[in-house]
């Protein structure tokens, strides 16, 4: 017998662990010429807002050592051309789409979940609360308990269709905030947003982005969202989905090792846009070696049951 490699993230129901990151892929359509997208588990679509973004100004990308650092600035067409223009092309497809989403109130965030949850391509909604609160002097939601729990309860209130909550590593204390979003009604957790980072050119004495800032993802961030993964899944009982820096079945292993029952793979698309595949691939061959029948069964496999040391210095 074969490896079943269906997995379940609470009531949606995926034919595979391997999932497309949201930001990387567009709207789903646009990886059609590189990629099959009904052989793969899910895909996480661009983040969408009410009004829409035209982002930031270029450049806008800038590649590291390690990965990739970007301020796209949110760029997106509106939940409300979303709806009417791409969401009716993606509902033929036999994979589960998940809107990721974001505001910069409580009340954005409750728009933009309540219309989105009556779109039946979607299987989920994904809230990416690593954005500024503007009623709350600019601090990010994902930093602060509270504000995880105030939006996310509000945003459940206001659909029926599974809240999934992206959790920011930029917390004080990650495990916190995952809590806050279980206590609030998310019905699971995705670990994590990119991390902010910084690139100069030194010739011109000038920054490499135009908004100085922008999130770190790729390689560089596995260690850390591994990690974050781990203690997550220590401490709430929904389904954690991991992410940053998965290019390899190994990379992807660990992730599922450390208690993700699924994964994203973002980055390492622009260099391969068919590494899914061998992701996969390499997922199934690992469980046939190792003697699990499903990757359900792989998943916080770890051979050390002791406990998270305090100090980690």
């Amino acid at each position: 017998m074969g490896v079943d490699l269906a997995i379940s993230i609470g009531s949606v129901r995926l034919k595979n662990p391997v999932t497309l990151a949201s930001g990387c892929c567009g709207y789903g359509l646009d990886m059609e010429p590189h990629l099959d997208l009904n052989r793969l588990g899910g895909v996480f679509l661009k983040g969408l807002s009410m009004a829409g973004s035209e982002g930031n100004r270029p450049p806008r990308i800038w590649e590291t050592g390690g990965g990739m650092i970007n301020a796209i600035g949110l760029q997106n067409v509106g939940v409300a051309p979303f709806l009417r223009e791409k969401a009716p092309k993606l509902r033929g497809y036999d994979t589960a789409f998940v809107a990721n989403f974001y505001g910069h109130t409580v009340d954005q965030y409750v728009e933009a979940a309540r219309a989105l949850g009556e779109e039946p391509c979607l299987a989920a909604l994904e809230m990416n609360i690593s954005c500024p609160n503007i009623q709350e002097g600019g601090i990010q939601f994902g930093t602060d308990p509270a504000s995880v729990y105030k939006v996310t309860k509000a945003c459940r209130d206001a659909t029926s269709k599974p809240l999934w909550v992206k959790l920011s590593p930029n917390a004080a204390d990650v495990t916190a905030t995952a809590k806050a979003a279980e206590d609030a009604g998310a019905d699971a957790l995705t670990c994590i947003n990119t991390m902010p980072a910084m690139a100069i050119d030194v010739e011109k004495r000038e920054f490499r982005i135009s908004n100085k800032i922008g999130g770190l993802s790729g390689p560089a961030l596995k260690p850390i969202a591994v990690r974050i993964v781990y203690q997550v899944s220590k401490v709430v009982s929904i389904p954690v989905v991991g992410i940053g820096g998965i290019c390899t079945a190994a990379d992807a292993l660990e992730f599922v090792l450390a208690g993700a029952r699924a994964v994203q793979v973002g980055t390492a698309l622009f260099v391969d846009p068919q590494c899914p595949y061998a992701i996969l691939a390499g997922m199934e061959d690992y469980c046939l070696r190792h003697g699990f029948p499903s990757v359900e069964s792989l998943v916080g496999q770890m051979r050390d049951g002791a406990p998270m040391p305090k100090c980690h210095e």
